[in-house]
Order: structure tokens, then sequence, then C-alpha cells
């Protein structure tokens, strides 16, 4: 994987400033809408292409997507790194990119995005308000570091922030929260919100069975928050951690790595099912669809909820500041098609929420709801996306509901202000 630092805003100057891009991409907009031939005509002869992370970047989906739009699309999933490092660098080389919150600040200093038409997004209104207020309930904690309504709508001076606006940044679609999974033929199963705890990422009795997903700004708080709850490291804001901080954060953390502690870094949701899978990790930073995808193998997984609080994450998909035309057309076409209900049912069930959940209820069972959504018993077995049954009958979702989890979120994934020099620590660490 390469480390190349990621662009920020004065390394784009020479070609065109925040403000003066959003302005005019915010005038071409209007111009557009208007001088725009039926879209209708050319549809088969469009080709729109998505890069992304194997989360959202399945098979079955680009499949659906072009059977219900009439038109190509071409999926290209990366690791998460990879994925932002190519996005930030080469606009022209992707029509819509599809990853997670934090990536937003890389891909708006570098001017890789437009700004997207919020009266184009047909159920915009339905989108519930984690994204548009942050919170699902009025008790719910916001989370530290970049929660997306901080950085969703786009003002008229170029800059994000939660003020409504008539463009947002991003598409609020596909999101969860991630904590550790556990393997309970080796691990004794803990209580939810009371005995899981992060700290068992560096708990010695795992030494040299411990996975760590290889990003900086998510593996990095997965540490972070393993480290602070033993006591290692302290911070004044962990969503925006000082240099300071850092050194003791990977002080600490090397002496783990040096030990043997740390098996493997995975860089993509299969390489994490193989880690377990293979029996080279007994817990690790894991993903919903990697433990679904585990279970389904009849492998005990468990999916913590940490006392401490999950890290939660928003995917995102944003519209490259390149595409134009009749693909930027097709493009707003597939960002609603993702709210169509459909895709909303489809991720469900590998444990992913959609932002207007209701759309994809009466596409999905009784006890399928009541699971996913509800933190029910299911009363029959369920079947994950690859149609092997991934829940058992009687089984309630680890954390309870949707509201539930989305109300105990310690931090969100995060590009912080640090972020270079998080990097370069991040690298130092995993090449020891």
């Amino acid at each position: 994987m390469t480390t190349a630092k990621q662009p920020h805003c004065n390394t784009c100057a020479e070609a065109l400033t925040r403000r003066s891009f959003v302005k005019s991409t915010i005038g071409a907009a209007v111009a557009g809408s208007a001088l725009t031939a039926p879209y209708v005509h050319t549809r088969k002869d469009v080709t729109i292409r998505v890069l992304g992370t194997h989360v959202t970047l399945q098979e079955d989906i680009r499949q659906r997507a072009m059977g219900d739009l009439g038109f190509n699309i071409e999926f290209e999933p990366k690791g998460s790194a990879a994925v932002l490092q190519k996005a930030s660098l080469s606009p022209e080389s992707f029509d819509l990119y599809e990853q997670w919150s934090n990536s937003i600040h890389v891909l708006w200093q570098s001017g890789s995005i437009q700004p997207i038409e919020k009266s184009r997004i047909v159920r915009w209104a339905e989108i519930n308000s984690l994204t548009k207020t942050g919170k699902l309930t009025p008790e719910a904690q916001f989370g530290a570091g970049d929660a997306p309504y901080k950085i969703l709508n786009v003002q008229s001076d170029g800059t994000l922030s939660a003020a409504p606006s008539q463009h947002i940044s991003f598409l609020p679609y596909v999101h969860n929260v991630d904590s550790f999974g556990y393997n309970t033929r080796s691990i004794a199963a803990g209580k939810p919100y009371e005995t899981e705890s992060w700290s068992w990422l560096l708990n010695p009795d795992y030494q040299g069975k411990v996975g760590v997903v290889n990003a900086p700004t998510i593996g990095l708080f997965d540490l972070a928050l393993a480290a602070q709850s033993l006591g290692l490291a302290t911070f004044k804001d962990i969503g925006s951690m000082t240099r300071a901080e850092i050194d003791l954060l990977f002080e600490a953390l090397s002496e783990y790595k040096k030990r043997g502690h740390f098996n493997g870094f995975w860089t993509s949701v299969p390489e994490s099912v193989e880690f377990m899978k293979q029996g080279r990790v007994v817990i690790q930073s894991m993903f919903s669809p990697g433990v679904t995808a585990l279970n389904g193998m009849n492998i005990p997984v468990i999916f913590a909820a940490p006392k401490e609080g999950y890290r939660g994450w928003h995917g995102v998909m944003c519209l490259s500041s390149a595409t134009q035309g009749y693909a930027k057309d097709a493009a707003y076409e597939y960002m609603n098609w993702w709210l169509s209900g459909w895709p909303g049912a489809f991720i469900a069930r590998q444990g992913y929420y959609i932002s207007n959940p209701e759309h994809s209820r009466e596409l999905l069972s009784d006890d399928e709801w009541r699971y996913w959504y509800l933190g029910e018993e299911t009363r029959i077995p369920l079947r994950g996306t690859d149609g092997n049954i991934s829940v058992k009958a009687g089984e309630r979702r680890t954390g309870g509901s949707y509201e539930k989890r989305l109300s105990n979120i310690a931090v969100w994934n995060t590009v912080m202000p640090t972020y270079d020099y998080s990097l370069q620590k991040w690298y130092e660490f995993i090449s020891l």
C-alpha cells in the first residue's frame, strides 16, 4: 500500500480555489438543468464508473442497478486508503465515489468532488435526522470527530457545515457502527455495553491472535479507544488528537507490536474474514459483513457492543468534479436508486442501515425488520446476502436496536487536523 501524502487545499491552489470551484459548479448546475438534452435518448450508451470499497461495491448490487436503471455501471473496489488516494488525485478516473464520511475533508479540499444538488435527490425528505442533525433520538450522543452532519451542507463561500443549504457534499446512504469481532470458541461471550470493551484488543491473553484494520482514519481509533480504556493514553478530544497525544499513543502501541501482539492488519472485508477463518486471529477490528459471513460459515463470531461506545461511520456517495453531461444525469439516477428500497433491504441483510429505512421496510420480512432494525428476537433463521444462514432462530442483534446502537458512538471515522502526522506514525507503526 502506498503512503503518499494526501493533498490538501494548498496543493490544489494552482488549479482553482475551493471557493471559485464551488461557485462555478453551482452556477453550471443551474444552467445545465435547462440545457441538457433528454437523457433517455442516450441511456444505453452511458457508463457510470463507481470507485469505492468492497463494502458496497458488490456484484449483486451492480447487476440489480444495471437492470433497474438501464445503463452500464462499472465498479472499482479497493482498500480504503488506496481508494482515497486515487480519488483525491484523479477525479477524472471516476464518476461516483463511495466510502466513508472521514474522506470528505480530503476530497473536498483537493477539489475532487462537486456539490450535489439537494433538489435532485428525490427522497431527500425521507432521509432521517442522523445526518441532518446528528441525532436519531434526543438523548443520543453526537460522538467525537467527523460527525457527518458537521460536513454535509455546502455553503455559498465553499465551506462545509451543519447549516442547511441547497447543496450537499455527499449523499447520505449506508451507515453503521463498528467495533471488533471475537471468536467465542476462544473468548467467552461478554455482556453488551457492560463487559465488552475495546481494551480486549490489547489483552495480553490474546497476544499473537489480534488483527486490526489497516486504515489510519479507522484502525487508529480502534487502538486509541483500547489504549484509553486501559489508561495507556488519554486524549482531551479523541476526535482531534494533538501530536503529543499521538506520540504517546504510538509509543505504547509500539511495545505491543514488538512483542508480537498483532498478527496482521487487514485492508478489506474478505481479508478480515480469512484472518478469522484461518485461525490467524481470535479477535480483531471488524465490519458487520465480515461477521455475517463468518456466522454463515458456522464460525461463532460476536460483533461486540463496547461499553466505551462504538466507532461510527457513515457512507458517502460523492460526485466527481470531472463528471458532467449525460454521465452526471446518470450519476444522479444511481444516487436516487440507492434510496429506492431494494438496496436498503439488501444491505440490511449484512447488518447495514440505510438513511431512509422506512422505504426498505416493505421489502424485509417481519423477522428481518425485527432483528436488524428493532434489535428483537428473530423467530426464524435469517440469511445473509450470500444466501447462507447468518442468524439463527431465537437470536437478537448484538447491541440492540438501530436507535440504541447509533446513540452510543464514541467517535466517528475521522480525518483529524493532525492527519498527515498520524498517517506518518501509523505507517511507521505497522512497519515495525
